[in-house]
């Protein structure tokens, strides 16, 4: 199993693209300037109150105030406000967080107006970016993203991810983190921390350390609405979240997110430096590996599932529907039941791959093919857990219904990605309607009549669309033989998949589009 990154450069941003065995798992688009990422924190000011929600409105300079629950002010808010407020006293003899005595925490059951009021300053950290008419979601639970680990400020605890399941690997690591962690932080080891031996977890441990020094050093002169900690490119998270031994290549066109990559793999994983390596071929980076293609045909309403099914996914406000249809040519087994359970097994795998690939959070309802026996339900069931086990977002899957429906919810942090796939027509430019094609060959000679007869043309040549190309140049006494002996000149023909077939150019000896009136 081979996974490659790609990362093509465009003017708005770059374009990532993440391939398991060639194939498109991932994909995301980086813009220039973007704001409000999952993970940046910033120093908001409280707008609104609203006691009926137990929640309130934060500024954080969104066109939209973000929102924040009270159960996402987290149980150490207080000593969260007392120490932002010291900090931005410009108090050169502020409190380290190690040397700060943390206030009781708050009542889970209590409310919102106990703890926040209108017009104050406080820290808050991204969980979900702006989607559709929302604007983001905000948490007070402060945490820093490290290679190994998550820094949470105001904590005790030592947690480890559910993933690392070897008992003696557990002890290893909660001995080894407890012993290196500084006074009033928490940590979650992350489950690439495995095996790791003390040094590297140190250096990603002290890296977390600074990030949170330099941001908190950064409030003395902050202004409300500043981010104070920014999260990393999206290039380089993805790769402090992936990066694998199964990693073989990182790609990417331009040289100075070459660069970053490259700094950045070094630092994490030094041994895999030689791995990222810069593209300087003729063709475009995605047309070169075959993402352009990959996207058209992935990205559409209806997508096919190897064997011959195909999916139809719809989006509303509310959930996503995915419909799991047989197609034609899925009759290679005996009898329904066993087409069914072959077409839903596929079906699957393209569905936890589609879920990845465009990014769908919330609820979605996915309607497979009907089968009666139960054990084969359970295998679908099994399948769509198995194939879903590679995704970063947390998931919920519930069996089948009786009615053959599936529900899963899987955790949203940003706006689904839809790319579209629907081309203009060249023809009729979008509209449905074009011009008589009956008559475009008399319309391109009332043109080559006027051109040669009325202003004398030289060496004019005409761009047209292939079917036309063919119908003036073919046969021994072609439409242009014709024309040869009419005006006594030659004309060039250029066929052209571009144009639509009553689309064509006039173009003189040096090549210019001659306009028509």
């Amino acid at each position: 199993m081979s996974n490659e990154l790609l990362i093509n450069s465009t003017q708005e941003g770059c374009r990532i693209a993440l391939l398991k065995d060639k194939s498109l798992v991932e994909f995301h688009y980086d813009e220039n300037g973007s704001k409000f990422s999952v993970g940046d924190i910033y120093l908001g000011v409280v707008k609104k109150v609203v006691q009926g929600l137990n929640a309130a409105f934060i500024d954080i300079g969104y066109e939209k105030d973000a929102f924040l629950h009270y159960l996402d002010l987290g149980p150490q808010v207080r000593s969260l406000n007392k120490f932002t407020k010291q900090a931005a006293n410009r108090n050169k003899h502020a409190k380290k967080i190690s040397n700060f005595r943390n206030e009781p925490d708050i009542d889970k059951f209590g409310k919102i107006n106990q703890v926040l009021s209108k017009n104050q300053q406080i820290l808050v950290q991204v969980v979900k970016e702006p989607i559709s008419t929302k604007g983001p979601r905000l948490s007070c639970e402060l945490s820093i993203a490290g290679r190994y680990m998550v820094l949470v400020p105001f904590s005790k605890s030592v947690n480890i991810s559910k993933k690392v399941t070897d008992g003696e690997e557990r002890k290893r690591l909660l001995r080894l983190i407890s012993s290196i962690k500084p006074d009033n932080f928490g940590i979650i080891i992350r489950t690439v921390a495995q095996k790791k031996d003390v040094a590297e977890l140190d250096r990603d441990l002290k890296n977390l350390v600074k990030k949170w020094d330099d941001g908190i050093a950064k409030l003395k002169h902050a202004k409300p609405r500043e981010k104070i900690i920014g999260e990393m490119s999206k290039a380089s998270s993805i790769l402090r979240d992936v990066l694998n031994e199964s990693f073989d290549s990182i790609v990417t066109d331009e040289k100075s997110i070459y660069d970053e990559v490259k700094s950045y793999i070094k630092t994490i994983a030094p041994e895999k430096e030689k791995i990222v390596k810069k593209y300087n071929g003729k063709a475009k980076l995605f047309e070169s590996f075959g993402i352009e293609k990959q996207m058209k045909t992935l990205f559409g309403q209806s997508v096919s599932i190897p064997g011959g099914g195909y999916l139809i996914i719809e989006h509303t406000e509310a959930l996503h529907v995915i419909d799991v249809n047989s197609g034609n040519k899925s009759n290679t087994e005996g009898d329904q039941e066993s087409t069914a359970l072959m077409v839903n097994l596929q079906a699957a795998k393209e569905i936890a791959r589609q879920l990845r690939l465009r990014d769908m959070g919330g609820i979605i309802v996915i309607d497979f093919i009907d089968m009666k026996k139960v054990e084969n339900k359970k295998k679908v069931y099994q399948k769509v857990k198995e194939e879903m086990k590679a995704d970063r977002a947390k998931f919920t899957v519930l069996p089948l219904s009786k009615f053959g429906l599936m529900q899963i919810t899987r955790q949203r942090f940003r706006p689904e990605l839809n790319i579209k796939t629907i081309e203009k027509c060249p023809t009729c430019n979008g509209t449905g309607k074009i011009s008589a094609s009956i008559a475009v060959s008399d319309q391109i000679e009332k043109h080559l009549d006027f051109l040669l007869l009325k202003q004398n043309e030289h060496n004019i040549s005409i761009a047209l669309h292939p079917y036309v190309y063919a119908y003036f140049k073919e046969g021994l006494y072609s439409r242009r033989m014709k024309w040869f002996f009419r005006y006594h000149k030659w004309i060039k023909l250029a066929s052209d998949s571009s144009l639509g077939v009553t689309e064509y150019k006039f173009l003189n000896k040096i090549g210019e589009e001659i306009q028509l009136a």
